[in-house]
């Protein structure tokens, strides 16, 4: 293994978390805000210049505002949007007597938003500190002096075998497959195995996995990483696995490190999974002490070790260039491509990203056979894919089903429909890029080509119950607000188009012919103009929100 490397990895990313995410996060910890002299000081320490640092300090949600010992984020996302309307930060400035961003008058207290803590399935939730809050009543929870424990995520399996939710239910172990590779197997028998299987990136863009790992094998070093910045509001699937089967993610990482030929694994998670960034960090050890990770692994010659990294506040940071950009401690925004992260990715080295339901898959495959996925799903669509359902349902959750089933099967046979009370007005489907459909179109099936026919996207797989409590101009300002927050700023079409959005959308229905016009304008030029797919996403969502809803926001048309 080539150690001179890596020297710039060891030094910006050493065991325990002391990168420069890592560094201005304990620095925000130890005082209310990020200052100057703390700037200069991990300047000096990782050699980059001070206007690096405070690029990063002033991008990511983390650090934005005052931090007192007690700091409360509230969460703002479309579930807990649906659950409790605008109401919760105002719930949470009640009871701590504190206003978004700043500190109460002694300085012990702090409030934030945050637009998702992965809690989708009991909201409206809060992190305070490291403790989640789940449920209705959350100012009242915020002012218990004993936080009720937040419900764990349910989950059930509901295709013909249990894939990525295997470790869960018990049908078999981590690190089974694993010793088998690096003992006998080659790197292209596991890229070839995994492309008999059809595997595909499960974050959103379907990309062939076996394709990834075979672009990435570049001029050595190499690098994988696994996205655990789920950040879509409604989407909590990999939340469950980081938690519940974190070995499962690292068995994966660890034979994507081999079939690409990389000697390092790293781990992104976001901030606002506090407990999955804890039980990931111990799982590494664990991983090493068993001889899983570290030099010549189970007496092979294979090398492969991992590294977890904390995220700090930025849903754009899920896109694979933010995130490499974000765990080299810079602003977590979008850069152009190509080149891809597979021939330019983390320091500048060939780097296969894959998402972490996508990695949890992997041990599966190399166990049972590609032929064996293969026969799960559709001919076009392989395998299973994890959906998550939102409070609203009768039984919401994280359910592993096989692409092609419609979703009416799972709104109304897994979710058993709304809960009493409960009219589904319309359904958010894959998250904030995704779109809206309304009741009607339950009959199309799981599958991306059949989704894209309706105007919106499978994404993360979250399947958020919109009830016909919330009118329309409420959802179409809260999706433009989520736009306008969490745009990464790096284009113009979309640092500005989001915010003429927010505008607009304060303009429904009064003049809604004309509004609708000047939208079709902004959409047109977000949608050829921004640099990613979240710039180019929000015009098809809100295009399929205006088509559900037509009947309200157009109320005189014909």
């Amino acid at each position: 293994m080539r150690r001179d490397a890596f020297v710039e990895w060891e030094q910006r990313f050493g065991r325990g978390g002391t990168g420069v995410l890592g560094r201005l996060q304990a620095a925000a910890a130890r005082r209310e805000r990020i200052g100057s002299d703390d700037l200069h000081d991990i300047a000096e320490e990782v050699r980059r210049p001070v206007a690096a640092l405070a690029g990063a300090a002033g991008y990511y949600a983390d650090f934005a505002g005052a931090h007192g010992i007690r700091h409360v984020r509230v969460c703002v996302g479309t579930s807990c949007f649906v659950s409790a309307g605008d109401h919760t930060i105002p719930l949470a400035e009640a009871a701590l007597g504190v206003e978004p961003g700043s500190t109460n008058a002694d300085g012990s207290v702090s409030l934030a938003g945050a637009y998702c803590l992965g809690f989708c399935y009991a909201s409206p939730a809060a992190l305070d500190g490291h403790t989640p809050i789940a449920g209705p009543e959350l100012g009242d929870r915020l002012l218990s002096a004993d936080h009720p424990v937040a419900p764990a995520i349910p989950y059930r399996v509901t295709s013909r075998r249990a894939v990525t939710l295997a470790g869960l239910t018990g049908a078999e172990e981590s690190w089974q497959v694993w010793p088998q590779v690096v003992a006998g197997g080659s790197p292209a028998a596991v890229r070839a195995e995994v492309s008999i299987a059809g595997l595909r990136g499960r974050g959103g863009a379907e990309f062939p996995v076996a394709q990834k790992w075979e672009a990435a094998r570049g001029a050595a070093p190499r690098f994988v990483v696994a996205n655990g910045d789920e950040g879509d509001p409604g989407s909590f699937c990999d939340r469950l696995l980081l938690e519940g089967d974190p070995h499962r993610v690292l068995e994966g990482l660890a034979i994507a490190g081999f079939a690409v030929g990389a000697n390092r694994g790293v781990v992104f998670v976001r901030s606002e999974y506090p407990a999955a960034v804890r039980r990931m960090q111990a799982a590494v050890e664990a991983a090493r002490a068993a001889g899983h990770l570290g030099t010549g692994v189970h007496g092979s010659s294979f090398d492969f070790d991992v590294e977890v990294v904390e995220g700090a506040g930025s849903y754009v940071a899920g896109e694979e260039t933010a995130l490499l950009h974000a765990l080299q401690g810079f602003r977590g925004s979008v850069r152009p491509r190509p080149p891809f992260p597979t021939e330019h990715g983390l320091a500048g080295r060939p780097t296969a990203v894959n998402n972490v339901e996508t990695l949890a898959a992997v041990p599966w495959v190399l166990r049972h056979g590609g032929a064996a996925y293969a026969q799960l799903g559709n001919p076009v669509e392989t395998g299973t894919k994890l959906v998550c359902l939102s409070q609203r349902f009768r039984r919401p959750g994280v359910y592993e089903v096989e692409f092609g089933v419609p979703l009416r099967y799972i709104v109304e046979t897994l979710g058993g429909g709304l809960k009493p009370g409960y009219a589904l007005r319309a359904l958010q489907i894959g998250g904030p890029l995704g779109g809206f459909l309304s009741p009607d179109d339950l009959d199309i099936r799981l599958l991306a080509e059949a989704l894209a026919d309706a105007g919106v996207a499978l994404g993360h797989g979250s399947l958020v119950a919109i009830d016909d409590r919330i009118t329309a101009r409420e959802l179409l300002r809260h999706v433009w607000s989520f736009a306008a927050a969490e745009s990464c700023g790096a284009c113009t079409p979309c640092r500005v188009g989001t915010r003429r959005g927010m505008e607009l959308a304060t303009r429904f229905p009064t003049g809604s012919e004309q509004v609708l016009s000047q939208q079709e304008e902004l959409f047109e030029v977000m949608s050829t103009g921004s640099l990613c797919a979240f710039g180019r996403g929000v015009p098809a969502a809100v295009r399929s929100l205006l088509r559900v809803y037509r009947d309200e926001l157009l109320p005189g048309e014909r």
